[in-house]
């Protein structure tokens, strides 16, 4: 697809699915039937197999995505979307839900720097960010090991001191191509 007709094309779709009233099917409230919050990774193959993979639809879950299902910041947008999700609209429980195969598994900054420096992000703009405080390597750095990444997220989430001690906060980790769950961490034992 040229992409340059990307968003002439998906806007055309868009006044079809409206005009057919399409969105119908899909009507919800903003609070989840399912009662979760779940972080997982923005991985395109994750986009319908893991709603399938735990029999969710529309409406069941509040679903955050990111690169690689991670907490990085305990006051970043994540975390707070996961407290919104808690004490604004309903969410009893949360899941982190990470994959194998992952993008972040293993990532090293210096290729990403790299590309940005050849696609017109100057060393002096890279300085600026390092000496206004920002360890540019830190921040883009994946993880090593999927599930320990979770068990992290998981711990971070858990520990927060916003975040309600009852609240059971679940490790999985899913596979891409099949949809098979593994479970890392059992919220309601921790």
């Amino acid at each position: 697809m040229d992409q340059k007709t990307l968003l002439k094309d998906m806007l055309e779709f868009n006044n079809k699915f409206v005009e057919s009233k399409e969105y119908e099917k899909y009507e919800a409230t903003k609070y989840p039937n399912k009662k979760i919050a779940i972080l997982t990774c923005m991985d395109t193959r994750l986009l319908e197999l893991l709603p399938k993979a735990l029999n969710l639809g529309n409406g069941d879950a509040k679903i955050i995505k990111n690169a690689g299902a991670l907490v990085s910041h305990p006051f970043g947008s994540i975390m707070r979307s996961i407290l919104i999700a808690v004490y604004q609209l309903q969410a009893k429980e949360v899941m982190v839900i990470a994959h194998h195969d992952c993008g972040m598994n293993g990532l090293h900054a210096e290729p990403v720097i790299s590309t940005m420096k050849e696609r017109g992000i100057s060393d002096e703009t890279l300085q600026t960010l390092e000496y206004s405080g920002i360890d540019i390597k830190q921040w883009l750095h994946g993880f090593d090991n999927v599930q320990e990444s979770v068990k992290h997220s998981v711990h971070t989430i858990k520990q927060h001191p916003l975040m309600p001690k009852e609240v059971p906060v679940h490790g999985l980790v899913i596979d891409p191509h099949t949809g098979k769950l593994d479970l890392i961490v059992d919220g309601y034992e921790s």
